[in-house]
């Protein structure tokens, strides 16, 4: 019989009988891994593992617990989910069914109007549930165009899908749907269902089973406001009972950590309905965390050699001409306003106005690098959809930096950045971090390709240098350069995305921006973009979910609260927090007018640090009760002592950042 060899991917060598599929592959490795493999990657591609191998081939077992695996066993769920919907609703339209981050999703036109309900979200799941037990194969065809849409006559969605990514008109999540081109790809698991599809899909329903539905939603087709709307069903899927399980909790978790009814619990801001979406109010309490995050992070910056600046508001639209937002980012802006003597914008961005800085008079090499600072305020359209606390905002203020340097600095400049990005962050209490390189989007970006090479090689030189582990975003950069991106891993394991560091040879290009060098001759200065929390906003919102609204000492709205057992003892109890106040604490009193059991509960619901207790023996002997934040209680703590103690944490807490 004639044998072909398969090369794995730590380079050994396999040999299988002609013929052999993915899945004869898996088996002859082991019973574990067959049964875990849900398709391969056959020389590059993600294929199914009833796919025939060749002599040659390099090939990976893809399994469950692999992110890529997951979104095997998400996009399966969702084709069943899709085949229960129709059987329960005949006549149901459907258009795209992706899998996403950590789950799936599909829209429907139902019969008659129809909203789905509870009960129905029930019968779906229940019928899901039946298509899984029958064990269907999935089975992949491929057809032309013309074959294609006369399978889908009755689903008119996917027609109109069919017609647009033939015609190369397709956006990203259509043109995942099928192979486009001449053959359109389509997997069909039972002979009343087909969907579009580039898969790959496990071997059979059977194979699935750990999921659940979520939510239901309205959905515009195309996120066309004045298109049909749809209903999109979300659901999640895992390998696994207990993967599955994990998850549930994580969003139990991320819900009771919501930044916005934390935000309402705790008093710190709201979002008046008078103000209009993604616009926000601070309270006091919000607003104190926020000045702490502020001045922290314009004491590190003055440390760190950055001069600061301040622009206005808005600005002529010539402005965003030169720098080139009006001609790749003009849907994020706000419309102009037509003034007597010009065209204005509110600004979305800080740094046309930085290079403007620098232009303002000859910059000598001396004089580099030149780290610019601003707390700047921006504004940006988002669509109303889209909006989501601060998280998505419409107005929010950005710790931006824009540093100008000579080529030979660059490399230096980037490691230097990289540890005043990461020492910060650690301040604020994040640990662990993912770094993703961005490179050019094809289709959108200026300068030309020799220069993004350079910039895009300055940055991965950076990372390597710092021995950091990288994934790369092919396609994500901004217009104007490549970029770093720094996330980071929450309190219960979830990324946000905060810190960027973006290369630019094209703005100091567009603004003429020039340095006299060492040798009397003008050099183009080389920028680097860099926004170290984001935006306040959103980075108070990540840091509000982290901590579930109880802030470390240092950053707490309201360190300590002491609490008289008696109105006897408030004199003294206001005594205490003078001292603790004139030592630079923030401290309240709240008197004995109700019982002292319901003002400690008061007090845990604000999860304030500390909760300090006074009766007689502490006025006697000049003492305190204190509750700690999820510590014992102790009794007689001398005032004294606790105030070196607040000192210690709160130095111990910025310095540990530091080290």
């Amino acid at each position: 019989m004639a044998e072909i060899s398969i090369t794995l991917p730590d380079g050994s060598q396999r040999t299988l009988p002609a013929g052999a599929t993915a899945t004869d592959l898996a088996a002859s490795i082991g019973s574990r891994l067959a049964k875990a493999a849900v398709a391969a990657v056959i020389d590059g591609d993600e294929r199914d593992l009833s796919a025939p191998l060749a002599d040659g081939d390099t090939v990976a077992i893809v399994t469950a617990d692999s992110d890529a695996g997951r979104h095997v066993l998400r996009h399966s769920t969702s084709h069943v989910m899709a085949q229960a919907v129709t059987r329960l609703f005949p006549g149901a339209k459907y258009s795209i069914g992706p899998a996403i981050a950590d789950g799936f999703y599909y829209d429907f036109d139902l019969p008659g109007a129809k909203t789905l309900n509870e009960a129905d979200m029930a019968a779906i799941d229940a019928e899901m549930r039946r298509i899984i037990a029958e064990d269907q194969p999935f089975k992949r065809v491929e057809m032309s165009p013309a074959d294609a849409l006369e399978l889908f006559a009755a689903q008119p969605y996917k027609c109109d899908i069919i017609r647009r990514v033939t015609s190369g008109a397709g956006d990203a999540d259509e043109s995942a749907e099928i192979a486009g081109g001449d053959t359109i790809s389509a997997y069909r698991n039972s002979p009343e269902f087909v969907d579009m599809c580039v898969g790959p899909h496990v071997p059979s329903t059977g194979r699935l089973g750990h999921f659940q539905l979520m939510k239901v939603a309205g959905a515009y087709w195309r996120g066309n406001e004045k298109g049909p709307m749809l209903q999109r069903v979300y659901g999640t899927a895992w390998e696994s009972k207990q993967a599955l399980a994990d998850h549930l909790h994580r969003l139990e978790e991320a819900e009771k950590r919501d930044h916005r009814k934390l935000a309402t619990e705790l008093d710190l801001l709201s979002f008046p309905s008078e103000l209009g979406g993604g616009l926000a109010v601070w309270h006091p309490k919000g607003a104190i965390v926020r000045k702490l995050m502020e001045d922290y992070s314009r004491a590190r910056h003055e440390h760190g050699g950055y001069q600061f600046v301040y622009t206005p508001h808005l600005t002529k639209a010539t402005l965003f001409e030169t720098s080139g937002h009006l001609d790749f980012y003009k849907d994020g802006m706000y419309p102009p306003m037509e003034m007597d003597n010009g065209t204005y914008y509110p600004k979305p961005m800080n740094c046309p106005m930085h290079c403007l800085i620098y232009r303002s008079r000859q910059r000598s090499y001396r004089e580099l690098p030149l780290r610019l600072f601003e707390l700047g305020t921006v504004y940006r359209y988002e669509r109303a959809g889209t909006l989501h606390g601060l998280l998505r905002i419409r107005g929010f203020t950005q710790d931006d930096s824009h540093i100008f340097c000579a080529p030979e600095q660059l490399t230096d400049e980037i490691a230097s950045l990289l540890d005043f990005v990461l020492s910060v962050l650690r301040a604020f209490g994040f640990e662990d971090f993912e770094f993703k390189l961005s490179t050019k989007d094809p289709e959108k970006y200026i300068g030309d390709d020799e220069i993004w090479e350079r910039a895009t090689a300055a940055l991965r030189s950076a990372l390597e240098r710092h021995g950091l582990t990288y994934s790369v975003k092919d396609g994500d950069a901004a217009f104007y350069g490549p970029k770093i991106d720094i996330d980071v891993r929450d309190a219960i394991g979830r990324t946000w995305q905060l810190s960027t560091i973006q290369l630019d040879f094209n703005h100091p290009e567009r603004f003429d921006l020039e340095y006299v060098g060492a040798d009397n001759a003008r050099h183009r200065p080389i920028m680097l973009h860099r926004a170290l929390l984001g935006s306040i906003e959103r980075f108070f919102g990540v840091l509000l979910e982290h901590y579930a609204g109880a802030f470390p000492t240092w950053l707490a709205p309201v360190q300590a609260r002491v609490l008289p057992v008696a109105g006897a003892h408030e004199s003294y109890a206001r005594a205490v927090a003078d001292r603790l106040a004139a030592e630079g604490f923030r401290v309240d009193v709240v008197d004995a007018a109700d019982g002292l059991g319901k003002r400690i509960r008061a007090a845990k619901l604000d999860k304030l640090p500390y909760v300090l207790v006074v009766g007689d023996d502490d006025v006697a002997h000049d003492t305190l009760g204190v509750n700690r934040r999820g510590g014992d209680v102790e009794r007689g703590v001398a005032l004294d002592a606790f105030v070196a103690q607040l000192h210690d944490e709160v130095a111990a807490q910025l310095a540990a950042a530091k080290a």
